[in-house]
């Protein structure tokens, strides 16, 4: 019996011959959850096995992507640092760590509109949870971005980041933390609203884009305040970009920069707010999406 059918049995409430269905609740919903976590070495081994056949008869396999980030890392470097007149030994590490950081930031946006149409196949076959699909996606991403840190590394060294280190970069531990869990907010919501209404994913494309050029990877805040008053004033509509805090609190520590408690506060407002949307979504329409695929 499929998951969907599942969904659909009726439960008791305690009434002789008077039944209802509990497939639209909360209960299911942290259910959904919780099973498909179970599931880890169903999920684990799928997002492990989306690598391999990504980069099969590759002779370096994944570090393809860690040797693309690298050269467009160099040359946004190279580039900016020019142009806003900052020294390559700081911009580099800072573009370096931003666009990092940034994959998997687009990632959770990008495929995690299409999780649930690109497993379409399994979930019609497969009696799983919803979760596992979520679930893959991001530990694939986590897999990716491991790669990539691999840059991070030789910067450590070659440009004397290690220098500028504390105590207080470990902060950058939990702020990966606080990503993880908003990458699989992210993937639930849009990949349930995607699923249902198709134009949904393109038009998130396109504002990926827009948010990127918006986001500071390219070019620094401190650059911009540093020319004035009113170029600084103009430089806080930045943090009207959401994504600005989510990339501040795990690039400042990396690459032991001060860092403001606020956007620590900003980022765990949404991803309160995130996961309560999310749950929402799980309970409403998480019986349908075998039927939206």
């Amino acid at each position: 019996m499929s998951a969907a059918a599942l969904d659909h049995q009726p439960a008791s409430n305690g009434e002789p011959g008077e039944v209802v269905s509990d497939s639209q609740t909360f209960r299911r919903a942290f259910q959904d959850l919780r099973e498909g976590f179970a599931q880890r070495e169903l999920w684990l081994n799928l997002g492990w096995q989306d690598i391999k056949q990504r980069y099969r008869r590759s002779v370096i396999g994944p570090f393809w992507i860690t040797i693309a980030t690298g050269v467009q890392a160099s040359a946004m470097g190279i580039l900016y640092s020019a142009l806003l007149n900052i020294p390559l030994q700081e911009f580099l590490p800072y573009v370096t760590v931003g666009l990092i950081v940034w994959a998997l930031i687009s990632a959770s946006i990008l495929e995690g509109s299409e999780v649930f149409i690109s497993n379409e196949g399994l979930i019609k076959q497969l009696p799983s949870a919803l979760s596992v699909h979520v679930y893959r996606l991001v530990w694939r991403q986590i897999l990716l971005l491991a790669h990539n840190l691999l840059i991070y590394v030789i910067l450590l060294f070659a440009f004397g980041v290690w220098r500028h280190l504390s105590w207080t970069s470990l902060t950058a531990i939990p702020a990966f933390g606080l990503l993880v869990l908003n990458a699989l907010w992210v993937s639930i919501v849009f990949g349930i609203f995607a699923t249902r209404y198709r134009d949904i994913a393109p038009i998130l494309g396109s504002l990926t884009l827009l948010l990127f050029v918006l986001t500071p990877i390219m070019w620094s805040t401190q650059a911009l305040e540093a020319q004035g008053e009113e170029v600084a004033r103009r430089a806080k509509i930045a943090e009207l970009n959401p994504l600005f805090h989510f990339l501040d609190i795990v690039r400042a520590p990396m690459i032991g920069q001060d860092q403001d408690a606020y956007h620590w506060y900003i980022v765990l407002g949404f991803t309160v707010v995130g996961w309560a949307v999310a749950l929402y979504a799980l309970r409403k329409y998480r019986a349908r999406v075998a039927y939206w695929v």
